[in-house]
């Protein structure tokens, strides 16, 4: 099977926002907008994964998606893996923090490449974390034993690997998380339009 999956992986409530702002409003926007990157990739195959979300928070997520796109409820413990397994079968799958709305889909591409040769492949996050986490399928005994999240540093992953390549580390991005996060949005790039809505006070 040469089938690769792109799950984006959404918080069931909202946390950060920026002042003034609805902590709600700003995480569907942040989603909205990563969501459309991801579905704009070519040869993938596009899920949601509300993590701890009851029927109402999956139905508002679902609500900004494409027709066909399949949105699910994961649980809180273990978000990326069983937000890949459920899925489907594939040869790999990449989750995607939903907080990266300007997330340059070439990046995504790049997470595949390396899983040719990798157990894991990530997206690093400029606070320390994850943008985006991928796997071959099934998932290596050691990752499924890892259970990273976007919290997961690299630190971590690289004291955990059973071998030199088995992480594959691609460039870096950041994600929306604090207050000095959105100096690193560049109004001049198109895209991320539910975000800068919002920024807008629309």
């Amino acid at each position: 099977m040469d089938r690769r999956v792109v799950v984006l992986v959404v918080s069931a409530v909202g946390t950060w926002a920026p002042p003034g702002r609805s902590p709600e409003a700003w995480r569907l926007a942040l989603a909205e907008d990563t969501y459309e990157v991801l579905a704009s990739l070519d040869r993938v195959d596009v899920a949601v994964a509300v993590v701890g979300g009851e029927e109402s928070s999956v139905a508002e997520v679902s609500a900004l998606t494409w027709p066909g796109t399949p949105v699910y409820s994961v649980g809180p413990t273990r978000p990326v893996l069983d937000a890949l397994s459920g899925a489907g079968p594939a040869a790999a799958a990449v989750a995607v923090s939903y907080d990266a709305p300007d997330l340059p889909g070439l990046l995504i591409g790049k997470l595949f490449r390396a899983l040719s040769t990798a157990d894991l492949a990530v997206c690093p996050s400029e606070d320390g974390g994850q943008v985006a986490i991928g796997v071959n399928l099934p998932v290596a005994s050691w990752v499924v034993a890892a259970e990273p999240t976007f919290d997961t540093s690299l630190s971590e992953l690289e004291q955990l690997k059973p071998r030199r390549h088995a992480v594959a580390i691609g460039p870096g991005w950041h994600r929306m998380r604090s207050p000095g996060d959105l100096a690193r949005l560049d109004p001049g790039l198109e895209g991320w339009d539910a975000t800068r809505a919002i920024l807008r006070g629309a």
